[in-house]
């Protein structure tokens, strides 16, 4: 039985062997956005909470701005946020994955049916 071909964009950034910007991050953001903090955010993409920290952290170090503000835990607890700049990150990259999937759509088309069924 055959599984009908898939098509998935992954754009990277890199700044040397580092992957500044990828789709491990943006996911990371996306699910922070939504859940809260890093703890939620990893255990809802199944990583444990030091790598997301590390992945953070990288992203952070990597940008002009922090996409990702962090507050200690403690009597209030703790949590993290996206910035604007955060935001914005997770918005520009979506829109170029769109942009240029819609743009690539004919030749993607060609790469598929190169495809063995």
């Amino acid at each position: 039985m055959s599984v009908a071909p898939e098509f998935k964009l992954r754009m990277r950034i890199t700044q040397g062997e580092l992957i500044a910007i990828g789709p491990g991050k943006i996911a990371l953001l996306e699910a922070l956005d939504e859940a809260g903090s890093i703890t939620a955010a990893a255990k809802a993409l199944g990583m444990s909470y030091r790598r997301a920290w590390l992945l953070i952290d990288e992203l952070n170090q990597s940008l002009r701005e922090p996409a990702v503000a962090t507050a200690a835990g403690g009597a209030q607890g703790g949590g993290s946020r996206l910035t604007d700049s955060g935001r914005a990150l997770v918005t520009l990259y979506r829109e170029i994955e769109a942009e240029a999937q819609t743009h690539c759509a004919g030749r993607i088309g060609q790469l598929m049916q190169m495809l063995a069924e």
